[in-house]
């Protein structure tokens, strides 16, 4: 029989507010020590020989995976300016390659047919800009982090991660000099970065020890460190609490500062023809008070469009005038408490606002007035008809596009981009994700379900499954997935990858729990803080719901989440372990105390906001450490548990999930580590190592499942 690494034991004491914790394996921390990056690789070792009963299930499933993706396929284009932007991959490329072609001329707002033959060779006249397969040669991970092109489109800007940790190096290159490189390098900077509209400067933010966005620069173009040129520092932000970030509105009008805490936000302006000048406030920024703006032009006149939550906790749209931000506020959409406003996009003829509405999303248009207009400016919601669905704005960056870019999926239905024409109120679908081999959306069933808290309050469950394998008169093998923090909403999308559960017999099912924003700010503010148990009680009664109907057993029930999921994950493990055959924690925080106690680490301070802070706080302290994974651990027979973490993840530390594995076995867990060595927070890089990990996760839920490996 296997035995599982046994982690040396060298106590430590954590002492707060009079509370002593000793922590026997807080020396996991230092992965510069040998002997941590060795006990990674025993676990690693262990974790491979315990599944290597699924190394063909793994292979099946990746094979699905890859049978099932157009591989050679190509994004739908994009105008900016004089060009239409896609991206191309090609069968057997792990990346993306960015192109572009010269639109026909300046009414053209009409997409280049696509073909097969250019998803093989790219649309006539194509121009690769960056291809990310050669950029990453000789890495073993890569993320490209910031991607811009000058208003001229003669220069791109493209920002590298090779290390997984989430600092970019900034290049330049020349789009018309045969793709010569400019001599200006930038390290360690955050993604996001851009140029100002003259293609003069270049915006940027970097971060301190802590990787929080806290500077903005500007640099000069053709300018190096050889050089003896300091790049002028434009913005910096001392509130521990607050990151920064920068942008330039879709009217290109105005250059963006927005500096902003988990509750609190403010915005900068400067206008984009003086690129060197001073940034001026738009609103002083004022404890929980939060907004967002839009450049807008009403009548000839220069407004912001605000979406804030002042006295309206499910936010409000306000125009108020761009010369007089803090003058009069003219109301465009008050605030309800049954729609949660989440945003605006401003066009020249247009605005689209985004909300969601009984824990959906949905866009409307409305028509911006010219002036001595008689036209039609209200609101006009796009109606779709399944009873689940996701829908959102996305790819519009021309301020005078006739049309609306849409993305529009649902459980049973492959991610659709349709561009909705406004003069005329028709929807044109320009591409669906494909899907190849034998997948007919008529097998499958997506449905709601509510469970109800201890309190009363109902929680929605999404659920799909195929209606013939699965008959929920019967007790069905179900994958339970929850988030449930920062007001992050897990809406109903479509999933290639998860068909091999599906066509397994197995239901899906997300749990839509407090602390998400499904249904509203209020159902995020009850899921934080010093509420934050309900999103762990909301998480235990909604697979009890879905046990308690006969859909599921706690047999064939298997919880998935993480990150702040993986909190969640460590929670119901400890609330409520007999509900679960098995848990799937992925990047898992869960010891949330010991990383929110200390200020020096990535993040923590701008978390207090989120989840409290113990260190100044005993209450809070008590109250963390009363769901805390780690210290919560305790005699009982624990499901199946399978965390997966990154080295270099500088979100959540691969410590927390190591130290939990090492208590898990101290009470007979059985309990399996698995640490991704050259990865970051959202894992490896490249789409067949990515299809890899999944297969992995997949075999070992299907396994821990009990359903059936081949699908049959």
């Amino acid at each position: 029989m296997l035995t599982p690494p046994a982690a040396a034991k060298k106590p430590t004491q954590r002492i707060h507010h009079g509370d002593v914790y000793v922590d026997d394996y807080e020396w996991l921390r230092d992965k510069d020590d040998p002997a941590v990056i060795a006990h990674l690789h025993e676990e690693n070792a262990y974790t491979n020989a315990r599944t290597e009963h699924l190394s063909s299930l793994r292979e099946q499933i990746f094979d699905e995976i890859k049978g099932r993706t157009l591989e050679t396929d190509l994004s739908v284009p994009t105008r900016e300016g004089d060009w239409w932007y896609y991206t191309r991959t090609l069968e057997g490329s792990q990346y993306g390659i960015h192109c572009r072609v010269p639109v026909a001329d300046a009414g053209d707002w009409e997409p280049p047919v696509i073909d097969d033959a250019a998803k093989t060779t790219g649309l006539p006249g194509e121009q690769v800009l960056l291809d990310d397969n050669i950029e990453a040669e000789g890495h073993d991970f890569y993320s490209l982090g910031s991607f811009d092109v000058t208003a001229d489109g003669t220069r791109l800007l493209f920002g590298v991660d090779t290390e997984g940790d989430e600092r970019y190096t900034l290049r330049i290159r020349s789009l018309t000099d045969d793709g010569a490189v400019f001599s200006d390098r930038i390290d360690g900077t955050a993604a996001g970065a851009l140029f100002d509209p003259s293609g003069q400067y270049i915006f940027y933010t970097t971060v301190d020890d802590a990787w929080r966005s806290d500077t903005v620069w500007r640099h000069t173009v053709g300018t190096a460190p050889a050089d003896g040129v300091v790049d002028d520092r434009v913005f910096y932000e001392p509130d521990e609490k607050y990151s920064v970030g920068v942008g330039l509105t879709r009217s290109r009008a105005f250059l963006v500062i927005e500096a902003g805490s988990n509750i609190t936000s403010e915005t900068w302006l400067l206008a984009s023809d003086d690129p060197s000048g001073e940034f001026r406030v738009v609103w002083p920024r004022r404890e929980g008070i939060e907004y967002d703006i839009e450049h807008a032009v009403v009548a000839g006149v220069d407004r912001l469009l605000i979406v804030h939550n002042e006295d309206a906790v499910n936010f409000e749209l306000v125009s108020v005038p761009a010369s007089d931000p803090q003058g009069h506020r003219r109301v465009l959409i008050p605030h309800s408490p049954q729609v949660r406003i989440e945003g605006v996009d401003a066009f020249r003829d247009f605005v689209a606002v985004e909300y969601r509405r009984d824990g959906l999303t949905r866009v409307a248009i409305a028509s911006v007035p010219t002036e001595g207009s008689s036209g039609d400016d209200r609101l006009h919601e796009l109606t779709f008809d399944e009873e689940l669905f996701t829908v959102g704005a996305g790819g519009n960056p021309e301020w005078t596009q006739p049309t609306l870019r849409l993305g529009y999926g649902s459980f049973v239905t492959p991610w659709t981009v349709y561009d909705y024409v406004v003069a005329t109120g028709e929807l044109r679908m320009r591409k669906q994700q494909p899907v190849l081999g034998e997948f007919d959306p008529d097998l499958f069933v997506q449905r709601r379900e509510w469970a109800t808290a201890a309190d009363g309050t109902r929680i929605p469950i999404s659920l799909v499954y195929r209606s013939d394998l699965v008959s929920t008169d019967d007790p069905a093998p179900l994958l339970l997935y929850g988030y449930g923090s920062y007001e992050a909403s897990m809406d109903p999308t479509f999933g290639i990858a998860r068909l091999s559960l599906l066509d397994r017999g197995i239901i899906f099912a997300i749990a839509h729990v407090r602390g998400g924003g499904e249904l509203g700010r209020t159902w995020y503010e009850n899921g934080k803080l010093m509420h934050k148990r309900n999103t762990f009680t909301d998480f235990v009664e909604s697979a009890r719901h879905l046990i308690d109907t006969g859909i599921t057993s706690p047999d064939r029930l298997v919880a998935q989440g993480g990150s702040a999921g993986g909190l969640l994950m460590g929670a119901v493990a400890n609330l409520a372990p007999r509900y679960f055959a098995g848990i799937l924690a992925e990047v898992p925080f869960v010891d949330p105390l010991t990383t929110i106690l200390d200020p020096s680490l990535p993040l923590t301070v701008t978390e207090w906001d989120e989840w409290g802070d113990p260190l100044h706080d005993p209450e809070v302290y008590a109250y963390m450490k009363s769901y805390s994974p780690l210290e919560n651990v305790h005699q009982t027979h624990y499901p199946r548990i399978l965390a997966v973490t990154s080295l270099n993840d500088t979100r959540v530390y691969f410590v927390e999930p190591a130290k939990w594995v090492a208590k898990l076995r101290e009470v007979g867990a059985d309990a399996l580590l698995k640490t991704e060595m050259a990865a970051g927070h959202g894992g490896v890089s490249g789409r067949y190592n990515a299809w890899r990990e999944r297969a992995f996760s997949y075999a070992w839920v299907v396994d821990a499942l009990g359903a059936h490996p081949t699908g049959e």
